[in-house]
């Protein structure tokens, strides 16, 4: 790879990695098929920074930069679809609303307990049954402020993390009305009387990350429970999304990379007409493609977490990156399995899981679809 990192990002990316190595890839298998989180290794990430990537320091996080951010995410995508996921989603959705938008009072009752690795993790509940692209005009959940308490009636879907989160982000619509000023986005704890947590979704992939409907019946939350102005919730929706993209870009470049990898040694170890299969090029085009596009992804994803870091605006890089990586990862994890013949379909070999788990990456945090409606809006308004 030849990126410019400075040494303290070489030397926290073989920091990750050597983590990763020894406790997230080696329990991937395992994992997904017990539908098992893994929380031996998560609680070993709070003291590693992992677990509050984008968190102050003051409140017990590391601070990083979002390319280091960015490396962190892909070492886990390495390692394992489920936990990456899980670890992205906390600290890119859950963690992240709360340093862009809470209080100092906010960041210090939620954050210290759940960067640390001792208390639960954090989620973020935006998709509905009814609302899932659409979040301008979707959303049905709503919140009235009573006597001191925003009360929340309503339900959601597909809440990473909900059942492992102290405290789950949810927007919400406390006006009257359609309009984008009338969403706002509440600290709810998990644990709040009237919130029920759906069973885990039985998925395709990422088993060992748990994904939950939610039911919200007067759920009571105190009023500094708000984050940020009434009313603004979903344009920080939107710029929550857009730091998200970069992180499930990452992760599906960590995917496409242990896939890519698995199909370069299987390459050198599988004999067909009396020689390794490397020698034939057929495959060696299909790993030269790999290859390629992988390099290119994590330069888009690299590119897009530096913009971010120099605080400038990175959303139509962002849905590149995030668009071009997720796809690329499908294509890589496909032609593994292709490379593996009839291995590659069983569970003898890891690419088969690798490539349930990068199925979903063109579809969460915004579709492929909406990745290229933001795109072309960006290029349109710019002639």
């Amino acid at each position: 790879m030849n990126f410019d990192l400075n040494e303290e990002q070489r030397m926290w990316r073989a920091t990750v990695h050597d983590f990763v190595a020894r406790e997230v890839k080696p329990q991937a298998r395992e994992v997904d098929e017990e539908a098992r989180f893994n929380w031996p290794a998560v609680r070993k990430m709070g003291p590693l920074g992992l677990l509050g990537l984008n968190v102050h320091e003051a409140y017990g996080g590391a601070g990083v930069d979002p390319l280091s951010a960015a490396i962190a995410i892909e070492e886990l995508g390495w390692g394992c679809g489920s936990t990456a996921l899980a670890i992205s989603a906390h600290n890119g959705l859950g963690c992240a609303p709360l340093t862009l938008f809470g209080t100092p009072q906010q960041q210090e009752r939620h954050l210290p307990s759940v960067v640390s690795g001792r208390g639960g993790l954090a989620a973020l509940a935006l998709t509905e049954p009814g609302a899932g692209s659409d979040l301008r005009g979707g959303v049905v959940t709503r919140a009235e402020l009573r006597d001191g308490n925003w009360v929340i009636n309503g339900s959601k879907m597909w809440c990473t993390n909900a059942s492992l989160a102290e405290f789950i982000v949810t927007l919400v619509r406390t006006r009257p009305g359609s309009g984008s000023d009338t969403l706002s986005l509440l600290i709810v704890p998990q644990n709040a009387p009237g919130l029920h947590i759906g069973p885990p979704e039985k998925k395709m992939g990422l088993q060992g990350s748990p994904t939950h409907a939610l039911t919200f019946e007067n759920v009571a939350v105190p009023a500094d429970h708000l984050l940020g102005a009434e009313g603004r919730g979903l344009a920080q929706t939107l710029e929550i999304l857009d730091g998200g993209r970069i992180g499930i870009g990452a992760l599906a470049v960590g995917l496409a990379q242990s896939a890519f990898e698995d199909a370069v040694r299987y390459a050198r170890q599988r004999e067909a007409f009396g020689r390794p299969i490397a020698d034939f090029q057929a495959i060696q085009w299909m790993l030269a493609d790999a290859a390629t596009e992988i390099h290119a992804a994590r330069l888009m994803v690299y590119q897009a977490a530096w913009l971010k870091f120099a605080g400038r605006d990175f959303a139509q890089e962002a849905s590149m990156a995030k668009l071009f990586a997720t796809e690329m990862a499908e294509r890589v994890c496909r032609n593994a399995i292709q490379i593996h013949g009839g291995y590659g379909y069983s569970r003898e070999f890891p690419v088969e899981l690798t490539y349930r788990d990068a199925r979903l990456m063109t579809i969460g945090e915004g579709t492929s679809e909406i990745q290229r409606l933001v795109i072309a809006r960006a290029v349109l308004s710019g002639l």
